[in-house]
């Protein structure tokens, strides 16, 4: 029969906590901390709705907020077209910035160009073996 402690452990729990311990500091910092401080700003954007606002909701549907009521939001979607929707459905306010035409169209100057001459050269060079 084996004496208690003989097993070879060092019978020391501290290294293993300590470890435990800089895990969960870790996770809190890099996972939960992000994530509540997310819960809050969503939570902060669907209070400051507003009659007027454009939004996107979480189906991705553009509109206009015509009504609120306490859990509830009416979109005015085209012309006389109306949803009424949760208000946690509400994902985004405001219009994304969408490039216009003006700035698709601009030249760049500041890329480098190679010359293709040299390229072709090789090529011809390899072609000729």
């Amino acid at each position: 029969m084996a004496a208690p402690g003989a097993d070879g452990s060092s019978g020391s729990i501290v290294p293993t906590l300590v470890t435990f311990g800089l895990v969960f500091v870790i996770f809190y910092f890099l996972i939960i901390r992000p994530q509540n401080k997310k819960k809050k700003d969503a939570a902060e954007l669907l209070k400051a709705l507003k009659k007027g606002d454009r939004v996107v909701s979480i189906g991705g549907i553009h509109g206009t907020i015509q009504s609120l009521k306490d859990d509830t939001v009416v979109l005015k979607v085209d012309g006389s077209t109306k949803i009424t929707m949760s208000r946690s459905a509400v994902s985004t306010v405001g219009e994304q910035s969408r490039p216009t035409k003006k700035a698709a169209e601009k030249p760049v100057d500041d890329v480098e160009t190679e010359e293709p001459a040299a390229d072709s050269a090789e090529a011809a060079s390899d072609s000729d073996e």
